[in-house]
């Protein structure tokens, strides 16, 4: 009897901490909420795109990393952005980078096991900060700034935008890009099309029904898999709003 009570009382106190973690975000959401005339936040209005947005930007970063503690700082050594179309969920250009780390040159072997980068791909490769002036030209280039085109970053989480790319520019004493405060979190995309919370790219495939293509964090193939869970949420009438900012 005590096990069961034990056990029920964990389950309601986890239930309440979620509700109380929903209310939270739902709260955030009510601050952050962009005017309806503010379409680089993905305002509903006629004429817009049908969801939300002209372009989203698939994002997902690789850093250096060790089995026993990161190296500090934490580094980008790899850079990829997949700009998506928000009408046909095609891939219409590719930003594609690996990144020479500026503290902790050297990859551990626990880092090049985990996302397939060997040292050879970073050796040469440009900096952090030549890598964002590069970021910035494409981004030009593909008429992503142009007044008038809307695009959002779409990322698996929050940890690419609030805390990895924030805290290596803040080290290197570099401005973080306007266009990197705010960012949809798939995960949360995810909960709201389905009812149930995102817990990571595998399983969002897996309860989409969608197979896992590619390396598991290797970024580029993570940003096409996040693009392919983005398209079904699409298929499936989601409405993508951003979830998240820094």
């Amino acid at each position: 009897m005590e096990t069961c009570f034990r056990s029920v009382s964990k389950l309601l106190l986890t239930t309440t901490l979620r509700r109380l973690s929903f209310c939270r975000y739902m709260a955030q959401a009510q601050r952050h909420a962009p005017s309806a005339n503010t379409p680089t936040h993905g305002s509903k209005g006629v004429g817009d795109p049908p969801h939300g947005f002209d372009y989203f930007l698939v994002l997902d970063f690789e850093a250096t990393c060790d089995n026993k503690n990161d190296p500090r700082p934490q580094e980008i050594i790899e850079f990829p952005v997949l700009k998506v179309s928000g009408r046909t969920f095609e891939t219409e250009a590719t930003f594609h980078t690996y990144v020479t780390p500026d503290v902790h040159p050297q990859l551990t072997p626990f880092c090049t096991e985990l996302t397939g980068i060997i040292q050879d791909m970073v050796d040469g490769q440009p900096s952090l900060t030549q890598t964002l002036k590069d970021f910035d030209t494409w981004m030009v280039e593909q008429g992503l700034l142009t007044p008038g085109v809307s695009s959002v970053f779409v990322t698996c989480g929050d940890w690419d935008l609030r805390k990895m790319l924030p805290s290596q520019c803040s080290y290197l004493n570099i401005p973080v890009p306007s266009y990197f405060k705010q960012w949809i979190n798939i995960k949360k995309s995810y909960s709201k099309v389905t009812g149930h919370w995102g817990k990571g790219m595998m399983m969002m495939l897996r309860n989409l029904q969608l197979e896992h293509q590619g390396r598991h964090h290797s970024g580029i193939d993570d940003c096409r898999n996040i693009a392919r869970i983005l398209g079904e949420l699409a298929r499936r009438g989601a409405y993508f709003q951003v979830t998240s900012w820094r």
